[in-house]
């Protein structure tokens, strides 16, 4: 009896330290929409057994541009802190490995350029021509977008203010990558449909708001449209002291 009780007691420690494996990850929303994380913690955590929680507040570990190089894309270099947390650290040490390199470096991204596990590497990035029609893409903008976005002064007072307009997106490193795949991204999927690309929506699950229908053709307008205007000037940053007060 003795002996059954002591391997219970055994069993439940053990259940509780695999339990215990786990940390919470902060991670900017432009990496986290990248979609290579989706990739490659699932097969950290299938190898380790640690389970990574991603979140856009602090958290036990971040990805930013501040810690140890691990992966860059383009020409901005991804930092991983661990911040001194010991399943953090293991992340860490499996993006510096081999396998977690070739974990990076073999994911292929929907849209825009592909991850490399060589910070040392400079990467160039392709020189991008927009040829879609300017002018046309404007009244697109605002037809098909200007419900909820800011897009010139045109519809400045129309918009929804908890969305970014798009002179802020402008301002993006990855504008441009945002722009051609905004169909994809949440929550454009929901009431988006684009001509030759989209699946209809299911009988089951309607659009909850009145959709957007666009073809590739408009979203080439669009991107261009977006490429012409200048990034919004948000100003000097703010000094240490000062409250952020809303426009």
């Amino acid at each position: 009896m003795q002996k059954i009780l002591l391997l219970i007691a055994v069993l439940a420690a053990s259940s509780a330290a695999a339990q215990d494996k786990a940390f919470s990850l902060q991670v900017p929303q432009a990496l986290a929409e990248g979609g290579l994380l989706d990739y490659a913690l699932p097969r950290f955590s299938l190898k380790t057994g640690i389970r990574i929680t991603i979140t856009d507040t602090a958290a036990d570990a971040s990805l930013g541009q501040s810690g140890t190089p691990v992966f860059r894309r383009g020409d901005v270099v991804w930092h991983f802190d661990a911040q001194g947390d010991a399943d953090a650290a293991s992340f860490e040490d499996w993006l510096l490995s081999d396998i977690g390199k070739r974990t990076v470096e073999s994911f292929e991204p929907a849209t825009g350029q592909t991850f490399s596990a060589d910070i040392g590497k400079t990467v160039v990035a392709e020189k991008v021509e927009l040829t879609g029609d300017v002018k046309w893409g404007e009244e697109v903008s605002l037809s098909k977008c200007g419900r909820c976005h800011v897009i010139n002064q045109k519809n400045r007072m129309k918009a929804i203010g908890s969305t970014p307009s798009f002179a802020l997106m402008r301002g993006f490193s990855d504008w441009l990558e945002r722009f051609e795949a905004f169909y994809i991204l949440k929550p454009h999927g929901a009431f988006t449909q684009v001509t030759d690309v989209t699946e209809p929506f299911p009988d089951h699950l309607p659009s909850p708001i009145s959709p957007i229908e666009v073809t590739l053709t408009e979203i080439e307008a669009i991107t261009a449209y977006v490429g012409s205007i200048s990034p919004a000037d948000l100003g000097a940053p703010l000094q240490a002291g000062r409250a952020l007060q809303s426009p």
